[in-house]
C-alpha cells in the first residue's frame, strides 16, 4: 500500500521504516528542513537499535523516501498517519496545535478520498475534533475518514515492538477505512482490536498510566524494603512469578521518566477531571515519582555529608538504556541538583552525550569519553542508567581510580554482596548497603 507519515521523529520514523520492510511504499515527511536533508543525505537523527539499518535498506529498495512537503504526501498516499509531537501544557492539559495545523494542512491538498489515522498520542475526542478540521478547511469537498490507531513503542525497542507486537488497536467508524487499515496490519499476523474512535484514544493513555502506577508501586514498596530490612529484587521477583501481576514494570529505581510517561499520566488526569472523574490514584502516582529521585538525593547527601567540591562521576544521561533521548530524564535531574549543590559532575552516556551537552541545566558538567574514564578520581559514583555496557565495565579497574569507592546504584545493576566483596561501599533501591568485609 501507498502511505505516508508526517512527523519524522522516535515514533514516525520507526513506524515508516517498519512499514516499508514489510513491503510498503512509505513517504517520511517533516517541516524540520534539516532533519529531511540529514536523512536524505543516509544518515539517521535518533538514535533506536536496528533502526539504520531497515532506513537504509528501505531507501535502497526504493520503498522509502522523505519528504518535507504534505501535498506529496496526500497526492501520493492511500493512508496518511499523523505522528507529530503532542507535548504537555503546564497545566498538564495536552497541545494539540501540531495535530490541528497538520490536520488543516492535510485538508487544504485533499483532492480525493484518504484516511487520515491519528498515530500521535491524543486525549480522547481528538479524532472528532481532527475530522471537524478537515471537513471545515476541505476546499475541494474530497471526501474522507479519520482513524485512531495509538502506537505502543517503547524507546530502545521500538523496532521490535513494532515488527511484533502484542495486537494493533485500530478505532474506526468506516468499513471502508477498516478494511484498508487491516491490509496495512495484515504482514504483521498479529491480533487486531477494532473499537470506536473514543475508545482507542482511552486505551493508550490508560495503558501507559497503569505501567506507570506499576513502576510508582514498586518504589512504594522498595521503600518499605529499605525500612524493614527486606530486598525489593526478591519480593519484585515473588509478585512477578503471579501471572495476573507480571514482573515487568517491577524494578525499583529512582522513578520513570521520558516524553510518555510523564506526560501522559499528567494528561489523564486532566481528561478524567475534564469528564468530570477526578484521578486522585494517577495524582499519587506522579509523587511518589518525584519523591523516589528525592529519596535518592538525600541518600547521597546523608552519606557524602557535603556535595560543595565533592567529584562525583555519573553513568548515563538518558531516560532508559538502547536510546539517545533524554527528555525528562530523571539522569538529567540528577546531574543538575548536583551541580546547583556544587558537586563537580564528570558524566558518561553511551549514546546520549551529544544531546545532553546541550542541556543548559548541566552545562557545568564535564564529559567522559568513557565509563572508566568518568570515575577517575572521583569521590562516588552514581548509576543513573542501566545501560548493559555498565554492567560489563571493569569493576576492578573502577575502584583503583576512584579517591573513595562509594557507588549510589539508582537502577540495582548490581548485586550487593557482589559489589562488597570487591571493595565498594554500595547503596542501592530498596536493598540493604554494603560496606567492604
Amino acid at each position: 500500500m501507498d502511505i505516508s507519515i508526517i512527523g519524522s521523529g522516535y515514533v514516525g520514523l520507526v513506524t515508516g521504516a517498519c512499514f516499508a520492510d514489510v513491503g510498503h511504499n512509505v513517504i517520511c515527511i517533516d517541516n524540520d528542513s534539516r532533519k529531511m536533508e540529514t536523512l536524505q543525505a543516509g544518515r539517521v537523527p535518533i538514535y533506536e537499535p536496528g533502526l539504520e539499518e531497515i532506513i537504509h535498506r528501505n531507501v535502497s529498495a526504493h520503498r522509502l523516501r522523505f519528504s518535507g512537503s504534505i501535498r506529496e504526501g496526500v497526492d501520493n498516499s492511500q493512508i496518511i498517519f499523523i505522528a507529530v509531537p503532542t507535548p504537555q501544557q503546564p497545566n498538564g492539559d495536552v497541545d494539540l496545535s501540531f495535530i490541528e495545523k497538520v490536520s488543516r494542512e492535510i485538508a487544504g491538498v485533499l483532492t480525493s478520498y484518504r484516511v487520515i489515522v491519528d498515530k500521535s498520542t491524543v486525549p480522547v475526542k481528538t479524532g472528532e475534533r481532527v475530522a471537524e478540521s478537515i471537513k471545515r478547511y476541505n476546499r475541494h469537498g474530497a471526501k474522507f475518514d479519520v482513524v485512531s490507531n495509538p502506537e505502543f513503542l517503547r524507546e530502545g525497542c521500538a523496532v521490535g515492538d513494532l515488527m511484533h507486537p502484542d495486537r494493533i488497536v485500530i478505532g474506526a467508524q468506516s468499513e471502508y477505512a477498516l478494511d484498508l487499515m487491516k491490509k496495512v496490519y495484515e504482514p504483521f499476523m498479529v491480533p487486531i482490536l477494532v473499537t470506536d474512535i473514543n475508545s482507542a484514544e482511552l486505551i493508550k493513555h490508560a495503558a501507559n498510566s497503569f505501567l506507570a502506577l506499576k513502576i510508582s508501586y514498586i518504589n512504594v514498596i522498595s521503600a518499605i524494603c529499605e525500612a524493614s530490612g527486606a530486598d525489593v529484587e526478591k519480593v519484585a521477583d515473588g509478585i512477578g512469578m503471579d501471572r495476573r501481576i507480571g514482573r515487568q514494570f517491577l524494578n525499583a529505581g529512582i522513578g520513570y521518566g521520558g516524553s510518555c510517561f510523564p506526560k501522559d499520566v499528567a494528561a489523564f488526569i486532566t481528561i478524567a477531571e475534564q469528564v468530570g472523574v477526578p484521578f486522585n490514584l494517577l495524582k499519587e502516582v506522579q509523587q511518589i515519582n518525584a519523591g523516589q529521585k528525592e529519596r535518592f538525593l538525600k541518600l547521597i547527601r546523608e552519606t557524602l555529608w557535603v556535595l560543595r567540591e565533592k567529584k562525583i562521576a555519573v553513568w548515563g544521561l538518558t531516560f532508559k538504556p538502547d536510546t539517545d533521548d533524554i527528555r525528562f530524564s530523571v539522569a538529567i535531574d540528577l546531574v543538575a541538583d548536583m551541580l546547583r549543590e556544587g558537586a563537580h559532575v564528570m558524566a558518561y552516556d553511551p549514546k546520549g552525550m551529544e544531546k545532553a551537552r546541550e542541556v543548559k541545566a548541566i552545562a557545568e558538567a564535564r564529559f567522559a569519553a568513557s565509563a572508566l574514564e568518568a570515575t577517575e578520581g572521583a569521590e562516588a559514583l552514581v548509576i543513573a542508567t542501566e545501560w548493559s555496557d555498565f554492567a560489563n565495565v571493569n569493576l576492578a579497574l573502577v575502584k583503583e581510580r576512584m579517591t573513595t569507592p562509594i557507588v549510589f546504584d539508582g537502577r540495582n545493576l548490581f548485586n550487593p554482596e557482589t559489589m562488597g566483596q570487591l571493595g565498594f561501599h554500595y547503596h542501592s533501591i530498596g536493598r540493604a548497603s554494603v560496606a567492604p568485609p
